[in-house]
């Protein structure tokens, strides 16, 4: 079943790739723009999965205005901040990595593939723990 990879495309030919890939600690998953020439690539923990999908849902319901920037920490550290011009996108970046900018029409389709990918990388990461044990 792994790696699980999906991509979402938009009515202007754009690509977002969302794929799980299994990790020492579970699961990984892995947000990627292959229609860009730089190829922007995010890798996110479980803990980056839930505050990306709680934070599109609270970009959706603050556009047209600003939204406070969220940080998460640890080996997958992520920033996430709302841009507003020249359009809304969400912009994902992480230490060294290219910033990923994900534009407001892929928003509905990315958080509804959050939460399959969320469940499936929680069942690998349960999966991996008890392996440990």
């Amino acid at each position: 079943m792994f790696p699980r990879i999906r991509e979402i495309t938009d009515a202007f030919g754009g690509k977002l790739r969302v794929s799980v890939e299994e990790h020492p600690s579970g699961a990984l998953v892995v947000l990627e723009r292959p229609d860009m020439s730089d190829r922007p690539r995010i890798l996110l923990d479980g803990y980056g999965t839930d505050v990306l999908a709680g934070y599109i849902m609270s970009a959706r319901l603050a556009v047209p205005h600003g939204l406070p920037e969220e940080h998460v920490d640890g080996t997958f550290g992520t920033r996430f901040e709302l841009g507003l011009e020249p359009r809304a996108a969400l912009e994902l970046s992480q230490e060294g990595e290219a910033r990923l900018e994900i534009p407001a029409p892929f928003w509905d389709r990315l958080y509804a593939e959050l939460c399959l990918v969320g469940a499936h990388a929680r069942e690998l990461a349960r999966r991996a723990e008890a392996r440990v044990h």
